[in-house]
């Protein structure tokens, strides 16, 4: 038999049923596909794919598992350096990573690498193993981790695995980071997913702090003063960015972070069930182009929203959300205007959105970042009916820790300044990576660096 340059097809539930529902949209592998596709891998001696991964899974060993049937041994290998593997297989943006570098790619599709790890790693939730706790010296090292996203999820894993008693202080009631406020529960389901796979943290003994405010409960230099002997900040980037245009106090405009926070944290998607309200209207225009917009316009979409718009200042070509995202938004019906720019939101003498007043634009010649940089149609502006506006053009850094920590350097941005192998700061003993050092990027990405974290606190604390 032939090899096929053609992954194997994702089960999905139709668009028209899912665009109506919270529940999973990709419905994941059996077990007879996931060895068919597994067979598809050349099994490289020097294996490309590696080199894409940021935690450095060994892909060809974990492949070659399911391939003779011991999905078990695949899900073990992945998890000696992967501790969130389900959560991977679903939001990694494994067409820019892992598959890229896949030789099939060269002829045809790559071998669909993130489909089967969330299969493996699905396949070890469902029968259930546990993790053995870890047996702690009693004079073994305390580590605390702010903010409970990938990168100090992955950091807290790996430290607790070398002996070290770990902390996680997270700000909000639950955690999980943007695994838990901002990717909607449709495409990462939270009780699950992202819960399952945090409790196994806590079975090696992680400890778990929620409701902790870091700079407003405790500072960095109380927790090295009082308990702990290095501490890692993983805040991520929560402070949504707008545009600083007329109308964006009104009634009716969200950031991306609030929308998707009252949706997937506090359970809005399940009012009254849930205590949360949130109002949607009629008619949802979603500014920007990112991952975070496909979120936001999607959720909108499921939460009664008749027509959603996705606006955005570039063209197809530059949308850089991922193309599986965009390609699921289509097909649920969300209206894609491109090479638009907002320039006002319109209200009533109430106070409440009834617009959104937008400008053609065309692209002229590459900016900074590579991409044709968006030029304005003159006299092209027009007005989209609209009774909400998403704004989901990026966040940054919330200040709240970088002001209340002695000697901790930081960017014009606010981001902190750490070296980019060993997440080190100016600060002794205090390290820093993923988004907060970054800049928002990457779930897979963010643990790579909690993963350089871990390592590199290791190290510190061994010649301390």
């Amino acid at each position: 038999m032939s090899l096929s340059l053609k992954k194997h097809a994702m089960p999905e539930q139709d668009a028209k049923v899912r665009a109506k529902n919270f529940d999973e949209v990709a419905l994941g592998y059996d077990a007879q596909t996931a060895i068919e596709e597994a067979k598809r891998c050349l099994g490289c001696k020097v294996p490309l794919c590696r080199k894409g991964c940021p935690v450095q899974v060994n892909i060809p060993e974990f492949i070659g598992h399911i391939k003779e049937g011991k999905f078990a041994d695949a899900a073990s290998e992945i998890k000696t350096v992967n501790s969130l593997p389900a959560i991977c297989g679903r939001v990694c943006p494994q067409e820019e990573q892992c598959e890229k570098h896949c030789i099939l790619a060269k002829k045809g599709e790559s071998v669909a690498i993130g489909r089967l790890e969330r299969f493996v790693a699905d396949y070890s939730m469902e029968k259930g193993e546990k993790l053995q706790p870890i047996a702690y010296a009693d004079d073994a090292k305390k580590v605390a981790i702010i903010g409970s996203g990938p990168a100090g999820l992955a950091a807290a894993g790996d430290l607790a695995k070398m002996g070290y008693k770990v902390t996680i202080f997270e700000a909000l009631h639950a955690a999980g980071g943007v695994l838990s406020y901002g990717i909607p529960e449709f495409r990462l389901p939270k009780e699950k997913i992202v819960k399952a796979e945090i409790d196994t943290l806590r079975q090696l003994g992680v400890e778990i702090v929620v409701n902790a405010v870091a700079g407003k409960l405790f500072t960095v230099d109380e927790l090295l003063e009082e308990e702990f002997d290095a501490v890692f900040i993983a805040t991520g980037a929560g402070l949504p960015h707008f545009m600083g245009i007329p109308g964006e106090n009104l009634n009716g405009v969200y950031a991306a972070n609030e929308f998707l926070t009252r949706c997937n944290l506090m359970k809005a998607y399940q009012f009254p069930n849930h205590a949360t309200p949130i109002h949607v209207g009629k008619n949802v225009a979603v500014v920007g182009g990112g991952n975070v917009a496909m979120d936001a316009a999607r959720t909108a979409l499921r939460l009664g929203a008749e027509h959603v718009y996705i606006v955005y200042r570039r063209g197809e070509a530059e949308l850089p959300a991922r193309l599986e995202e965009v390609h699921h938004a289509k097909e649920e019906g969300i209206d894609f205007k491109l090479l638009n720019n907002p320039v006002a939101v319109i209200g009533n003498e109430q106070g409440w959105v009834t617009g959104l007043k937008c400008i053609r634009m065309e692209l002229g010649e590459p900016d900074a970042s590579g991409r044709r940089r968006p030029v304005a149609v003159e006299g092209s502006e027009f007005e989209l009916a609209v009774d909400t506006v998403i704004i989901a053009i990026g966040q940054g850094p919330n200040p709240l820790i970088q002001s209340t920590t002695t000697g901790l350097d930081t960017n014009k941005r606010g981001n902190i300044l750490a070296d980019e192998e060993t997440c080190a700061t100016s600060k002794p003993g205090v390290f820093a990576g993923g988004d907060i050092v970054t800049g928002a990027a990457t779930v897979i990405l963010a643990m790579g660096a909690g993963k350089k974290a871990a390592k590199a606190i290791d190290e510190y604390l061994k010649n301390k």
